[in-house]
């Protein structure tokens, strides 16, 4: 009699801890990424200086997982990350993980669409609200 009572005790509770388990919602961040430098529609020379913002995130080196931080990547003529995805580490998605916030690019002439894209410290997106998207014009020198 006392291991049903026990095994039916231990049923009630994985049940009530699954119910208030079920209501909670994954915090979505909030914040905002921005361009300082180039300002979206400008016509630049190359190299360009890029110079990378975030507001209501914490700035912090890839490698640990905190909630609130997070780096950026530039992507080069590229949409956002959905949340979530590990962002790529190629020629078109450019990884920050040290924590800067500028950089130069090397654009042959031409129209080009970068977003920045801030990540968590394993390099996972948090999607396109955190996201900001610029174009610009590489002129010849």
């Amino acid at each position: 009699m006392m291991n049903k009572f026990v095994g039916l005790w231990v049923v009630c509770l994985v049940s009530v801890i699954t119910v208030a388990g079920c209501g909670k919602k994954e915090e979505k961040p909030t914040g905002k990424v921005f361009f300082s430098e180039p300002k979206d529609g400008a016509e630049v020379k190359s190299p360009v200086n890029v110079v990378m913002g975030v507001e209501g995130m914490t700035l912090k080196p890839a490698g640990e997982l905190i909630t609130g931080t997070g780096h950026h990547h530039l992507l080069v003529n590229l949409d956002a990350t959905p949340a979530g995805q590990v962002i790529p580490n190629d020629d078109t998605h450019k990884h920050f993980g040290k924590g800067q916030t500028e950089t130069t690019l090397e654009l042959a002439p031409g129209d080009y669409k970068l977003t920045l894209q801030f990540a968590d410290g394993l390099h996972r997106s948090y999607g396109p609200e955190l996201s900001s998207t610029i174009n610009v014009k590489v002129v010849a020198p």
